[in-house]
């Protein structure tokens, strides 16, 4: 029998001395030094992953060119979602020539940094997501709870366009707090589009230290409930994880999570999900 694929659908890579990771401040001093494909090689072997898509860390295009050189050099890497300036007239350029790199896959702005919340919904960020959607590429939506509504309506204008969100929309769920009502019912109306997707990802820095099954797991059974596993992808987040805690323990800890999910559905959430929407190619 075949083993299914497995996909890392969220990690990143950077170097400090490139200048333009404005986010790193002294509060992520312990991963605030490069971090590359070699220090993530040994992981996805111990834990049999098959391959990874790395995402922005900088909201630059040169980050970009960085990180499709890195995958040009580095088997593992499968896609990568990069930046592009959605609110440029020349954005459809850029993704021309960034799509020159078959393992460019799609752009993610970096939306919960955006003052607007309502700017994915600006008519020049739209015709560029018009034409993110033409090219075949997918937006990785970088959101908060106070998104949720302009991105259903976004989506929902835009159907042609593929969507996966990031981090489950970051729940606000530190100090053991409970997500809300607020953020079920939105990303219950953005499960009723079919063009959205969600990445479980990223929720142990969502919840802080003392972070585990107990408490994340309402969260997860919500989105599995909404998405359904074939709309459903695993990532890490590493190294953002590494400031509270490790690749070894979110992996156990997501067996843990998704223990009540037949092969199948686990099969998809750990790989198939995301080979399906990023469009994954293997040797």
């Amino acid at each position: 029998m075949v083993e299914p694929v497995k996909i890392d659908a969220h990690q990143h890579f950077w170097q400090i001395s490139r200048g333009d990771y404005d986010w790193m401040t002294d509060e992520v001093a312990d991963i605030r030094h490069d971090i590359l494909p070699p220090d993530l090689s040994s992981l996805i072997d111990h834990h049999g992953i098959t391959g990874t898509v790395v995402v922005q860390a900088a909201a630059t295009v040169a980050e970009t060119e960085f990180l499709l050189g890195l995958a040009e050099q580095t088997n593992f890497i499968k896609g990568v979602v990069g930046w592009v300036d959605l609110d440029d007239i020349d954005a459809p350029q850029t993704l021309d020539r960034l799509m020159q790199s078959t393992a460019f896959k799609g752009v993610r702005p970096m939306l919960q940094d955006i003052e607007d919340t309502n700017w994915i919904s600006r008519p020049k960020v739209k015709a560029n997501l018009v034409a993110l959607a033409e090219r075949g590429l997918r937006l990785d939506a970088l959101v908060v709870p106070r998104h949720l509504k302009v991105l259903a309506q976004v989506a929902k204008e835009l159907p042609e366009l593929a969507i996966v969100i990031d981090h489950c929309a970051k729940p606000e769920i530190a100090d053991e707090a409970d997500a809300g009502e607020a953020w079920r019912d939105g990303m219950a109306c953005l499960a009723e589009l079919p063009n959205l997707m969600c990445k479980i990802s990223g929720l142990a820095n969502e919840a802080g230290s003392g972070w585990g099954v107990e408490q994340l797991q309402p969260v997860v059974d919500h989105v599995l409930r909404q998405f359904g596993a074939d709309r459903i992808m695993w990532g890490s987040d590493w190294p953002v994880l590494n400031l509270v805690g490790d690749y070894d323990r979110w992996r156990a800890v997501s067996a843990q999570l998704l223990q009540g999910c037949p092969d199948q559905d686990r099969a998809a959430i750990y790989g198939g999900t995301a080979v399906k929407f990023y469009g994954l190619e293997f040797d």
